[in-house]
């Protein structure tokens, strides 16, 4: 009998079977415990958030003013855009104030009627902004909202409409509800209400808040399990780094890069970090979890006779990859490392790798294995799209920076300004996105000849980097023309030449006509994800050209998987503890919020009582009463 193909049989039917459903399933005993606080308990946070205490009804006492906020990446929990525009929960509760509002109730439809403009098909786009333009911007309109400007407008005038034609609108709407709007908002019971899940958000989390299931895959330092968060039944990957072998191969400090640049970022089209967090032995991220193998998987392995894909599979891949870059790039981070195994696929079909677990032959800056624990690529697909993940090499330019430099990333990906050791910038990530297309459409690096080693020796590096940096690419009739010309476009040597991120966006590059047949509004709109946010709870509005079947692993047996030995002749100290301590910073607000709100949880504990009455949780005269849950009930969460 075959006990390594009986384990993996066994341990893939358990991950199969909780994996189950959007939400999966719940343990009923840590779902139970899990309720918020009474208002009371949370009078701190919300003195910490900008509240307001005692005036619940925002009445014509509450403040209208708005203390200036600070940035997010500063740790900012103050700023209006952070409260009521980023955070998922908070916009849910700032909306719910706004209809219930009757001078700012027209100012709430018209934010969410420009979001639905946003999802709109193509064909629909004139018609839908001509009854914005008459319902909101007309005097003498249903719905018109007087504090807009003929600049505001003028953009909706034209046919066809050009660009973004809400941009200007969208500034001034937000503008005037953090003016009017936000100062009564945190004097409300809908404030009050966000004190409390903000207050839930806050308690410890461990090990012991999720059930681990199979090993998806192992890296340098460390391997990803399936996972599932106990009170929410949702499926994550845990990517767990051993820390004493951190510490043998000096790794502390890319962790660190890599949980901060993940809790920095939030896109569709980027691996989410869920919450970082430590065991005795293990520093732990909690991320999305891929379930449909990486695109590589894809190009090379499903079906073996006609490798690749065909182009509107490759476009639609290639857009996702390109969002996911532009958000990157906006955040001032450099990628270094595109390539199909970083372009993970997910239940649906989208892409975002969870980490290169076996090693994929990265360069770092110091010459060494580049990943921290590569899993499945860094092109895994899940949900039917593409996510770009494992932040291993990536870079953050601090402020006041244009460019940085330092040899990173795979052979045969690189760009010729980063192999000549110049000073380069986001650039870089575009070459390696021409050359990702490249291989979706032909199979095979437009720098490498048939057969040759996916992890050539470094005489085979050398010719690789001769070719590069002086021969043209080759086309076949793979290629249409728009296909060619985008590859043409991001394969450039010169860096001044190359498609890519220029004004604080990729609108170029998206208009290029390879990417003619994408909706830009509505792919983005995935953004929004979750039951009751945008009516979307499957998370996107584009059909994907393949969906990863429920049933399958897209991993490896556990007995190729492998196990790893102990680390010997290394011991842990103080200066370890810090470290781990700067590591283990928790729930990261976004992810979280988006769980609760897709799961459902989010829906059964924002109870409200009857109009006019406070529920009794958030009426003062109950404190000690109903509601008033202790934090060690939560921590499960």
């Amino acid at each position: 009998m075959d006990i390594g193909g009986l384990e993996t049989v066994v341990a893939n039917s358990a991950y199969v079977s909780a994996r189950g459903g959007p939400g999966g399933s719940k343990d009923r005993r840590s779902k139970a415990r899990l309720r918020l606080p009474h208002i009371s308990q949370c009078e701190a946070l919300r003195a910490q958030l900008g509240g307001t205490a005692g005036t619940q009804n925002g009445g014509p006492g509450a403040p209208n003013g708005a203390p200036p906020g600070h940035t997010q990446d500063g740790g900012q929990e103050t700023s209006f855009r952070w409260q009521c525009v980023e955070q998922p929960i908070g916009k849910l509760l700032f909306r719910r104030f706004l209809e219930g509002a009757p001078q700012f109730a027209a100012a709430g439809a018209l934010w969410s009627e420009i979001e639905a403009f946003e999802q709109c098909e193509d064909t629909e786009r004139e018609e839908s902004a001509k009854r914005l333009r008459s319902r909101f911007f007309t005097p003498g309109g249903s719905e018109h909202c007087g504090f807009l400007s003929a600049t505001a407008t003028a953009p909706l005038t034209g046919t066809p409409l050009q660009g973004d034609a809400f941009a200007q609108a969208r500034r001034e709407l937000l503008a005037h509800l953090e003016a009017a709007a936000w100062g009564p908002y945190r004097a409300s019971p809908e404030f009050s209400r966000f004190v409390q899940f903000k207050w839930l958000e806050s308690q410890a989390v461990n090990a012991d808040a999720f059930v681990e299931f199979r090993v998806l895959g192992k890296g340098g330092f460390g391997e990803v399990c399936a996972c599932q968060r106990r009170a929410t039944g949702k499926m994550y990957a845990n990517k767990r780094l051993n820390k004493k072998r951190l510490k043998k191969r000096k790794g502390y400090e890319a962790a660190l890069v890599e949980k901060r640049i993940l809790a920095r970022v939030h896109s569709r089209f980027i691996v989410s970090l869920a919450c970082a967090f430590q065991t005795k032995t293990d520093l732990c991220l909690v991320m999305t979890i891929m379930n449909g193998g990486d695109l590589r998987y894809h190009i090379y392995n499903v079906d073996e006779d006609n490798p690749g894909f065909a182009e509107p599979r490759a476009v639609f891949y290639t857009a996702q990859i390109l969002l996911g870059l532009e958000h990157l790039h906006q955040h001032r981070i450099v990628y270094r490392d595109l390539k199909p195994e970083n372009g993970d696929t997910g239940d649906t079909g989208d892409i975002g790798d969870i980490g290169d677990i076996q090693g994929n032959g990265d360069i770092g800056d110091i010459g060494g294995i580049g990943d921290i624990g590569d899993i499945q690529g860094i092109g895994d697909i899940v949900d039917s799209h593409v996510r770009l993940s494992d932040m291993g090499l990536a870079v953050e330019l601090k402020d006041g920076e244009s460019k940085t430099r330092g040899y990173a990333g795979t052979p045969g990906f690189m760009a010729p300004e980063l192999l000549k050791n110049e000073d380069y910038d986001w650039s870089v990530d575009y070459f390696t996105l021409g050359v990702t297309i490249y291989e979706m459409l032909e199979a095979k690096g437009p720098f490498r000849r048939r057969g040759e080693k996916v992890t050539p020796t470094p005489v085979e590096n050398k010719e690789v980097t001769r070719r590069i940096l002086n021969d043209p690419v080759s086309y076949s009739d793979k290629f249409s023309p728009a296909a060619r010309a985008a590859c043409e476009g991001l394969l450039a040597k010169d860096p001044q030449s190359r498609l890519g991120f220029r004004g604080n966006d990729c609108a170029q590059l998206k208009a290029q006509p390879f990417f003619k047949g994408i909706n830009w509004g509505r792919l983005e709109a995935g953004n929004a994800r979750g039951r009751g946010w945008n009516g979307d709870p499957e998370g996107g509005l584009v059909p994907p050209p393949f969906v990863p079947d429920p049933r399958r692993v897209y991993a490896k047996d556990l007995a190729e998987v492998g196990a790893f030995s102990t680390v010997k002749g290394v011991e842990l100290d103080g200066g370890d503890a810090a470290l781990c301590d700067a590591f283990a910073s928790g729930t990261v607000p976004i992810p979280w919020q988006e769980e609760l709100i897709e799961t459902g949880v989010f829906e059964e504990l924002n109870v409200w009582g009857a109009p006019g009455t406070l529920p009794p949780d958030l009426d003062p005269s109950t404190a000690g009463g109903a509601g008033g849950g202790k934090s060690s009930t939560c921590r499960l969460l």
